[in-house]
């Protein structure tokens, strides 16, 4: 007579498990769970937000940022004298930074510090643009979607308007009204001519979502449709809203550095990484780094956003429904 030892299978960390069509057992997680899981696995994705969480780490440390101060000494508005022809000094004596690592501009600025500051600015444009963007987008997408009938009908005459303006001339419009105001004045401002996107992407989400059963047994019960959007819908679409809502920060950092080249964007003695574009690009030829450093920085930027977005859609995506250890 023998007797069966094996006993119950072992679950890392208690998880519970279930058993799939083909017989292999896997740990059972929450959606939001497999979510986080698979933009962990996006190789693209990490790699971005690294990238990301760099720039914003060394452009906000060096310098400081309002009352705080930062490790590096020299303030983008400060003058001085032309060392060696404003050269950057990185690297040239083994891993140093040196006296000016990205160089000197006409009139002696340290280009590091000026740099960081555009940077700063940039940055600050681009996640008030993807933030306004994404609140407008979402609200009036999702009041189309939902309520239809006149309400729609409204809300779509007034996105197609929208739309059929070029948004780089409507941009530059609002840019000139608003530019000179402040900084998260203009970040609001272009916010305010960008969201038409999301919005039709949320209003096709909810004209599908609001036929589903869910939301027919949730009126069915007396549900208001406050709570029927906020609890039944919205959830459903969060996919949609965070992927476009990124894309919409890397959109908006080119958007700035086109209305800073037209002049439109943050105004002296202030910067930003287009206006520093706008203003050494005669100097490609004699003094390549002045154009250099900015491009690059609005180049990595704007990759390692559309990165982290292409991450977050290949997470959020339906199809992808088992994760296996």
């Amino acid at each position: 007579m023998s007797t069966n030892t094996e006993g119950p299978p072992v679950t890392r960390d208690h998880e519970p498990t279930q058993v799939a069509d083909d017989g292999m057992e896997v740990i059972a997680r929450t959606q939001g769970q497999m979510v986080l899981r698979r933009f962990l696995r996006h190789r693209a994705a990490m790699l971005g937000l690294g990238t990301l969480l760099f720039i914003v780490v060394l452009a906000y440390t060096s310098i400081g940022y309002g009352p705080f101060g930062g490790w590096w000494d020299k303030s983008f508005l400060r003058t001085g004298t032309v060392l060696d022809g404003g050269r950057p000094t990185l690297f040239t004596e083994g891993f140093a930074l040196g006296e000016h690592p990205f160089g000197q501009d006409n009139v002696g600025k340290d280009y590091f510090a000026l740099v960081m500051r555009g940077t700063q600015q940039s940055l600050v444009v681009a996640f008030i643009i993807g933030i306004v963007t994404t609140l407008l987008g979402t609200l009036i997408g999702a009041a189309a979607g939902f309520f239809r009938g006149r309400t729609e009908a409204v809300l779509m005459r007034i996105t197609d308007a929208m739309i059929s303006v070029p948004t780089l001339i409507f941009a530059a419009i609002v840019a000139a009204v608003f530019g000179r105001t402040g900084i998260v004045f203009l970040g609001i401002a272009l916010g305010v001519v960008t969201w038409t996107g999301l919005a039709r992407l949320v209003r096709g989400e909810f004209m599908a979502l609001r036929e589903k059963e869910f939301v027919e047994a949730a009126r069915a019960i007396g549900t208001s449709n406050w709570r029927i959007i906020t609890k039944h819908i919205l959830p459903n679409t969060v996919g949609v809203i965070i992927v476009t809502a990124t894309l919409a920060i890397a959109a908006g950092i080119l958007l700035e550095t086109a209305l800073s080249f037209l002049g439109l964007g943050i105004q002296p003695p202030d910067v930003s990484l287009g206006s520093l574009i706008t203003e050494y690009q005669t100097a490609m030829v004699s003094r390549p780094w002045l154009f250099w450093w900015p491009g690059i920085f609005i180049v990595a930027i704007a990759l390692s956003v559309n990165f982290i977005g292409d991450g977050l859609r290949d997470a959020f995506d339906p199809r992808q429904n088992r994760v296996r250890d």
